[in-house]
């Protein structure tokens, strides 16, 4: 396909037309008999707290789609649209059974109309359909949490197309617990690794986006949590003997992660982020791919600085890169450098 083609395909919406259907109308009291709660939404890397409940619940969800200047890398700006003012957007913790009513939010200085495809949604668009909010509008779905899993959700909106709004940023994570929520560790993560496609810029300079460089698959910056320094100048902390869950989306719009903790071994991973299925035990590198996640827990056995990356390895440059900084006793049963 040449680029011509596919800007003749963006521009007249047909990339996003799947998210088009009718407003369906859901009956005043269907969800009335649970409680209503407000869900505890937070920023990478911070994780909502775990669910203790064993009822299903009606759980409000608000977010705000905007757009902004702000750090790419410390040489570079870009102009980001997101959710709540963050790339990626944040973490939505729910259960199985419950009741997600989303309130989407538009920012009246957006130039851009916005919506949400959330992957755990049965439904036309991931409910896409729904959401689309126009600048200084508000949107409301409410969908029925049927599947248990680490789920993505994106920006999907016609205009200008779906790959341009997931690019500069319109993502996050929604999980969805078993009932009774999932076992206690003492550390829990949340990772976003995405891919910014920008046209060439001086230092100091903000970048701005290059569908062509989108097109061909050629991404500037591979990063973490937004930016290519946030796992470095902000690491992930833990303690010897601490667990960690860590959930890890893959944002894409076009990459498929190789994702691996330099001197870490996967206890489990919960391939595709699926919590219905036994994981895999013992990994060293575990496949995540574009609009997907993963889920894994490691024991930290010696204290040290570990590398986050995508063994994808040449991506480390473009900023694919975090630390992981474990604090405690040597373990030289375990690890002894030896003269």
């Amino acid at each position: 396909m040449s680029i011509s083609f596919s800007r003749n395909l963006r521009n007249a919406g047909l990339i996003s037309a799947f998210v088009i259907a009718p407003c369906l109308a859901i009956a005043p009291g269907a969800a009335s008999a649970m409680e209503t709660i407000k869900a505890v939404v937070t920023a990478a890397p911070n994780v909502p707290p775990p669910i203790t409940r064993h009822e299903a619940a009606n759980v409000i969800v608000e977010l705000e789609a905007s757009e902004w200047v702000g750090k790419l890398s410390d040489d570079n700006n870009y102009k980001f649209w997101g959710f709540n003012g963050t790339v990626p957007g944040p973490m939505v913790r729910v259960m199985v059974g419950d009741t997600v009513e989303i309130h989407l939010k538009n920012k009246a200085d957006s130039k851009e109309s916005h919506n949400i495809d959330f992957h755990a949604v049965t439904g036309p668009g991931g409910g896409a359909a729904m959401l689309n909010t126009e600048p200084g509008q508000e949107s409301k779905l409410r969908f029925k949490a049927l599947s248990a899993g680490l789920y993505f959700y994106h920006c999907a909106t016609a205009s200008p197309s779906i790959p341009e709004h997931i690019a500069n940023g319109m993502y996050g994570a929604i999980l969805v617990e078993p009932v009774g929520g999932l076992k206690h560790v003492e550390k829990e993560f949340y990772v976003v690794q995405s891919e910014f496609y920008t046209k060439e810029g001086k230092k100091g300079e903000t970048l701005e986006f290059s569908f062509e460089n989108g097109l061909a698959e050629a991404p500037s910056h591979v990063v973490f949590n937004g930016n290519a320094q946030s796992l470095i100048k902000n690491p992930l902390k833990a303690k010897v003997g601490d667990t960690i869950r860590m959930f890890y989306i893959n944002a894409g719009p076009n990459l498929v992660a190789s994702w691996h903790i330099i001197g870490e071994i996967f206890d489990r991973v919960y391939m595709h982020g699926s919590l219905t299925t036994a994981p895999l035990e013992g990994l060293q590198t575990t496949l995540v791919p574009a609009g997907g996640s993963s889920m894994a827990e490691f024991k930290v056995e010696v204290p040290g600085t570990y590398l986050n990356v995508d063994h994808s390895i040449f991506r480390i440059a473009k900023g694919a890169v975090g630390l992981l900084k474990v604090e405690g006793p040597e373990q030289p049963d375990i690890y002894k450098g030896l003269k």
